[in-house]
């Protein structure tokens, strides 16, 4: 059994494209989040040693347990893209989406069609766990295609057939999106098919949802998506509940405030150029700003800050408008 399943009940954070970059996951671990895994990488682009591809690698050793997770449909350049990812950033496991329900994904037979093609899955799934020993390898996976064609049992038997160590199961279908409630009924029965731990996610968005599945669907584990991108404290929260039973109260708006400060000054000293490392923080204080006092305000604001000085104007004015000054 991969360790961190051994006497724990491990939270993920999941992996988000254009989020879950390397200055996220580190605070996400700081909050208690236990195992990291990457953006989705293209395996074709590792494949031609593609810069930008190569870029979604980096990580620090604070992030451990961290797996890199890939995506294509062609088993040999899969296989090939799992040991060079294992030779050159030494991750502690790979991971394989079969789950991604993007349009520009599913068109090149990747992440979530493969659902659709149970022999391809399996040759992939072969091929690396093959190239990446004695890494060992795990998937992320939906469901089913649609309503009509939900086969998230017999995938997962395939999975553990080809030497997978552990599954996470988004309770939704690739045609649902993000859209309607994951089916955690399904989640269920795919932890009591197989004998490899299974990670639920989907719809986990308090300390009493995970309590709740923990309690009554057999996961060994869960991962946190978008509850962690508005609230990367919620891992902290998580733990304290399940714990003690204790609600932790949530951050004071100062608080709050001096983790977007961080995180946006992080990701500065990370990409080098204040005016682009902004930019691309734009989504993610759109995340923030829910729950947040004067919200519309703060993405109408948001949508243009270009610096830190201009953020600590908007935190400034925010910070007085509750104040009553």
């Amino acid at each position: 059994m991969l360790p961190w399943f051994q006497d724990k009940f491990p939270l993920y954070l999941a992996p988000m494209a254009g989020v879950t970059d390397t200055t996220f996951r580190q605070l996400c671990k700081e909050y208690g989040a236990d195992v990291m895994v990457t953006e989705f990488v293209s395996a074709e682009g590792i494949f031609r040693k593609n810069e930008r591809t190569m870029e979604y690698l980096d990580f620090e050793e604070a992030e451990r347990p961290l797996g890199v997770q890939i995506f294509g449909g062609d088993p040999e350049h899969l296989g090939e893209a799992a040991r060079i990812v294992c030779e050159w950033k030494r991750p502690d496991f790979i991971d394989i989406n079969f789950g991604c329900p993007v349009s520009k994904v599913v068109s090149k037979n990747g992440g979530s069609s493969l659902l659709r093609d149970c022999p391809l899955l399996a040759r992939i799934a072969t091929a690396i766990v093959k190239a990446a020993a004695p890494l060992p390898v795990t998937a992320k996976m939906r469901i089913g295609w649609s309503a009509d064609t939900i086969n998230a049992t017999t995938t997962a038997r395939i999975l553990e057939d080809c030497g997978i160590q552990a599954i996470a199961v988004h309770g939704r279908t690739k045609e649902q999106g993000y859209t309607g409630l994951a089916d955690w009924g399904v989640i269920g029965e795919v932890a009591a098919t197989v004998k490899i731990p299974v990670i639920g996610n989907g719809d986990l968005i308090t300390p009493q949802d995970v309590e709740l599945r923990k309690k009554t669907t057999g996961v060994a584990g869960v991962m946190i998506g978008r509850a962690a991108m508005q609230h990367p404290w919620v891992f902290r929260q998580i733990k304290h509940f399940l714990a003690t039973g204790e609600h932790l109260p949530p951050p004071s708006l100062p608080g709050i405030w001096a983790h977007v400060r961080r995180h946006c000054a992080a990701e500065v000293a990370r990409m080098g150029s204040e005016l682009h490392a902004m930019q691309s923080m734009r989504t993610q204080l759109m995340a923030y700003s829910r729950g947040m006092p004067d919200a519309k305000r703060l993405r109408e604001r948001f949508s243009h800050v270009e610096s830190l000085m201009q953020l600590d104007g908007i935190a400034e004015d925010n910070l007085r408008s509750q104040a009553g000054v």
